[in-house]
């Protein structure tokens, strides 16, 4: 059913919502890391304990921030603990791939409600596929008994660079006709009281992993997307760094051979040209017609000349030695530029995510035996290389957190 209307969404019918520095800064502390108590919050801002109460009593009022439960005794009166309210509206979370939608309704605390996933094809155009976004999202609403004025925010991954301060995506290489198209205000003309947030999907990956995966307690990583493309999510100071205008991160266009392939981009030998899925399908196809992969050219045959990296991966793991050559080489190309990476930015973690990151133990081997190859010894001294923990969810999960971001913002207060 309809959670009750907060009496802060009443004076603001559209967020985000305006809090006080003080009452922001609580809100930011519990919405990331709570559930916590008074002391311990007055702890964590330096705030006295008066204002503590004060602030705290305020954002219960406004229905954001209610007590859940008593703490452990410390001596003395149990403390009485304080979470987000997760009744004060909902969120919507899409990632959008390629050829498929994930979305989902989540409650204040990130927790998903219920998720939905159907087939697109971007290239259809946005108007298409946005209607099958908000299709999507009102069905789900609806299925949950939500009004439609009850949701708050929609974040959203997409598949090419985004300008993010406006929302738009800039020369998609993989999605003709969405150039500078207006996403936010499509969504918006159908759900007028919620947000909306574009991102690029490497970006919403890495932001579900620093809030509910590998990087919950990391404040310098990575988290590198390989699929049809490849792209790097970074967090910087406990961040998601996005760059002057968006596209930080673009790893797939990094050179790796002069002598290679044409990339899409114009370019020749870039890292996506060589090292990602439709690469490794390529030189697949190559060694399967070349007779040196009896399991790859079986395969090719009952695919109608057609291979996939997951085709590779299934070699792989029965022993074809031209399939681990070329799993092996792709994680060598994406571990050298990682190499790189590692000697500038000195991260503690990087995960390897993406519909390509399962084709094989190899990959990963591979990928860590260059990096630790190639990067300076004090700088992986404490680095650890690892599947995403939370694999194909940290999209959809990092679509929602997107949302839960931008539903508050902080109005000064004024000195004295």
């Amino acid at each position: 059913m309809s959670p009750a209307i907060s009496p802060l969404r009443t004076i603001y019918r559209t967020p985000p919502y305006l809090l006080p520095e003080s009452e922001a800064r609580v809100v930011e502390i519990l919405r990331k890391s709570g559930p916590y108590s008074r002391t311990e919050i007055a702890d964590i801002t330096g705030y006295s304990r008066a204002k503590i109460t004060s602030v705290v009593n305020h954002l219960i009022e406004l229905q954001v921030v209610e007590e859940t439960g008593e703490g452990d005794s410390h001596g003395g009166r149990r403390p009485r603990i304080l979470n987000f309210n997760a009744g004060f509206g909902v969120v919507a979370g899409v990632d959008m791939g390629a050829t498929s939608l994930d979305g989902a309704l989540a409650n204040f605390k990130g927790q998903i409600i219920e998720r939905r996933s159907v087939s697109i094809d971007v290239r259809d155009g946005p108007d298409s596929v946005l209607n099958c976004v908000c299709a999507l999202v009102a069905e789900m609403l609806r299925n949950q008994e939500i009004a439609a004025e009850q949701l708050c925010a929609v974040g959203i991954g997409v598949p090419g660079p985004v300008e993010f301060s406006t929302g738009l995506l800039i020369a998609p290489p993989i999605m003709p006709g969405w150039e500078a198209y207006p996403i936010r205000n499509f969504i918006r003309g159908v759900f007028p009281s919620a947000i909306v947030i574009v991102d690029n999907d490497v970006n919403v990956m890495v932001l579900g992993e620093l809030r509910a995966g590998a990087g919950i307690r990391e404040e310098n990583f990575f988290f590198v997307k390989v699929g049809t493309g490849i792209g790097c999510g970074i967090v910087v100071g406990g961040k998601v760094y996005r760059g002057s205008t968006g596209c930080a991160g673009d790893i797939g266009h990094i050179c790796v051979d002069r002598n290679g392939v044409v990339c899409h981009c114009g370019n020749i030998g870039c890292l996506e040209a060589m090292a990602a899925g439709p690469a490794i399908a390529q030189r697949a196809v190559a060694a399967a017609l070349a007779g040196g992969s009896p399991i790859l050219e079986k395969i090719l045959k009952a695919n109608n000349g057609t291979l996939t990296a997951k085709d590779v991966g299934a070699a792989g793991a029965a022993g074809e030695r031209a399939a681990n050559e070329i799993i092996r080489e792709s994680g060598r190309m994406i571990g050298e530029v990682l190499a790189s990476l590692v000697n500038f930015f000195n991260p503690s973690l990087i995960l390897i995510g993406g519909g390509v990151s399962n084709i094989g133990h190899q990959f990963l081997a591979s990928i860590r035996r260059n990096v630790l190859h190639r990067s300076l010894p004090l700088s992986t001294r404490h680095l650890r290389i690892d599947y995403s923990m939370i694999g194909a969810d940290a999209g959809i999960t990092g679509a929602v957190y997107l949302a839960l971001d931008h539903v508050f913002a902080m109005k000064r207060e004024r000195a004295g």
